[in-house]
């Protein structure tokens, strides 16, 4: 008798903001590929109430409560995770207050356009190509 195959799914909420045709992406330390900021949703914690935290404390800016608003839902392989692990990506879209700087566990922001989008993990690089129709 076989064990059943045990996928692991990892909840985020994740932030979309475009400037025209650039698409506002971040590195972590030690990481060799942008990823749409936001992050893992905490047990017991909405994905509303985990973007606003997670942006905050990437970024340091205040998502606007008023105006978040749900794009989607993606989903797949994650990357550097173990074969199997599904990534489900919650994505939001949001005014915000502050300066957009890179904090904590982020080492760099970046405005990235759609044919720059191999320098994104391979989740950002398939929702990148959905909002831009590519």
């Amino acid at each position: 008798m076989t064990k059943p195959d045990i996928i692991k799914v990892i909840e985020t909420a994740n932030w979309i903001l475009r400037d025209g045709a650039k698409i506002l992406s971040v590195r972590s330390h030690g990481r060799d590929r942008f990823y749409l900021p936001g992050g893992k949703i905490d047990p017991g914690e909405t994905a509303h109430d985990a973007i606003m935290r997670e942006i905050n404390e990437e970024l340091g800016v205040d998502l606007i409560a008023e105006t978040i608003r749900e794009l989607g839902t993606f989903a797949g392989q994650g990357h550097k995770q173990p074969d199997g692990a599904i990534v489900r990506m919650t994505c939001f879209v949001a005014d915000y207050r502050g300066t957009l700087s890179p904090a904590r566990e982020i080492a760099e922001l970046r405005w990235l356009t759609p044919r720059e989008r191999n320098l994104m993990a391979p989740m950002g690089q398939k929702i990148t190509a959905a909002l831009f129709d590519i």
